[in-house]
């Protein structure tokens, strides 16, 4: 016998059935399903893809492509994970993206659907640094023209930085070494985290708009070290833009020295530490008192000197001819003037008496000639032109006394003005010899010769002791005191 079996029935039933399974077709949405649970069961949940941008659309979503050489895998990144990248991929550009496989049944399509991106090269906080950046500078909001001067004496600084920081104590310790009189305003606010942006914004623009009632010049914002992370509310848009239309102008110093945030750029002086930033603002007391000290030393040497100067002039006026003979000066002019005073006031008299004469006979003229029977309006006429004729004639001597009067006076004023009594009065004295005269040198006067000093008040008259050499007294070449010719020039000059 062969070593085939006997054909059995119920095997060949059996084979029968299980082809017949086999070959019954399934639906699109079963297929559908059986290649989601095999991608779900052989894909891990999570991976990272790396690979080129292509095709990059953005639709409230973003939709691309991420390919290599020999590959494309269909990308997704919902809104809600896109507002926390920080930077939107371009084409071409190389990112790793992390998410998970998601087969979309309906249209039968395998997507990569990202939850983050990463740029191959770049950390994504520093591509939207440098994007903020660009931009910003071409608005030119780093420009220098457009910075504001920092005050030189500022009333108040308000200091925004969290209240339990190190760097808000180093602003405080500065504040009060260099200058107490800076008053200092705390302006308590998140410095790290999603919340901080805002928050920092609304408390630069509330200062700035308040700045007048509350005494405040100036600000400083800053905080201490950090991570990228930890610094990023100030790299953020609407911190700088709150800075940029500051009315008060603004010093950051935020991070460390290395450290360079898009507020500190945008902001009117970046300093490397909070001290810095006070020490930017608040002046050196002592420097200043040293300053103020220099200054009143100054000022006391210039009015020191300018009183010795004006001293120096009063002498060299002191000095002059006019004040050493004040007395031979004027005793000419002074004799002219009496004279003539005499002669106006005797001439006006004269005149008086023969212009009153004179008027008397005119009136006994008319007495005499007036008829006895005139009518009594005739009368009334005459008499009122007799009253308007010594009227005039009054009239005109009166005219004439003020104008005699006016010139008289003056003469007294130009008398006045050089007389040598008013220069007695001022303390100084003229001494004359035996004869008058005015003692010009110690050689005019001999031993036992009488002179005379007068005063404002008075004179002294006392008696020579001893003189010097008449022989050695320059010859004078002044004429006589009391001449034609010196009283009259001196008159006229005068004059």
């Amino acid at each position: 016998m062969s070593g085939r079996l006997p054909f059995k029935a119920g095997e060949l039933r059996t084979s029968s059935t299980k082809k017949t399974a086999q070959d019954a077709p399934i639906s699109v949405s079963m297929l559908a399903g059986l290649i989601d649970g095999s991608l779900r069961k052989g894909i891990p949940s999570s991976v990272r893809v790396i690979g080129e941008v292509s095709g990059f659309r953005e639709r409230t979503h973003w939709y691309f492509d991420l390919k290599d050489a020999d590959a494309v895998v269909q990308c997704v990144v919902f809104a809600s994970s896109a507002r926390k990248l920080g930077f939107v991929p371009e084409n071409g550009q190389e990112v790793v993206a992390s998410g998970r496989i998601d087969f979309y049944a309906k249209g039968g399509k395998v997507s990569l659907i990202a939850t983050k991106l990463e740029p191959v090269g770049a950390g994504a906080l520093d591509l939207a640094y440098q994007k903020l950046l660009n931009e910003l500078r071409e608005l030119g909001w780093f420009a220098a023209d457009r910075k504001r001067p920092l005050p030189v004496f500022p009333r108040k600084i308000a200091v925004l930085t969290s209240r339990s920081s190190a760097a808000y104590q180093d602003v405080l310790d500065t504040a009060r070494r260099r200058c107490a009189a800076v008053g200092i305003v705390l302006v308590d606010v998140r410095v790290q985290g999603e919340a901080a942006t805002l928050e920092i914004a609304r408390a630069v623009r509330a200062v700035g708009r308040m700045h007048e009632r509350l005494g405040v010049d100036a600000i400083i914002l800053t905080r201490g070290g950090g991570s990228t992370e930890d610094l990023w509310c100030f790299n953020e848009r609407a911190v700088a833009e709150a800075i940029v239309e500051s009315p008060i102008p603004i010093v950051a110093a935020i991070g460390h020295e290395t450290d360079t945030t898009i507020a500190e750029l945008a902001a009117d002086v970046r300093a490397a530490t909070p001290t810095q930033a006070a020490m930017r603002l608040i002046p050196d007391g002592p420097a200043l008192a040293e300053q103020v000290t220099r200054q009143a030393n100054r000022l006391s040497h210039a009015l020191k000197k300018s009183v010795a100067d004006l001293r120096d002039e009063i002498a060299a006026i002191q000095s002059r001819p006019v004040f050493r003979r004040a007395d031979e000066l004027v005793r000419p002019a002074r004799a002219a003037l009496e004279s003539h005073e005499r002669s106006l006031t005797a001439g006006l008299r004269h005149r008086l008496s023969s212009r009153a004469i004179k008027l008397e006979k005119i009136s006994n003229r008319l007495e005499r000639v007036r008829p006895d029977r005139v009518a009594s309006r005739q009368e009334r006429e005459n008499t009122a032109r007799l009253a308007r004729a010594e009227q005039r004639f009054a009239d005109a001597m009166s005219r004439v006394l003020d104008t005699r009067q006016i010139r008289l006076t003056g003469l007294r004023r130009e008398l006045n003005a050089v007389s040598p009594v008013a220069v007695l009065q001022r303390g100084y004295s003229v001494t004359l010899d035996s004869k008058g005269r005015a003692v010009r040198s110690i050689g005019s006067v001999s031993s036992g010769d009488t002179i005379e000093t007068r005063l404002a008040d008075g004179s002294i008259k006392s008696v020579v002791g001893a003189a010097g050499d008449p022989s050695r007294r320059p010859p004078s070449r002044r004429p006589k005191p009391g001449s034609d010719k010196d009283q009259m020039d001196l008159f006229d000059g005068e004059r």
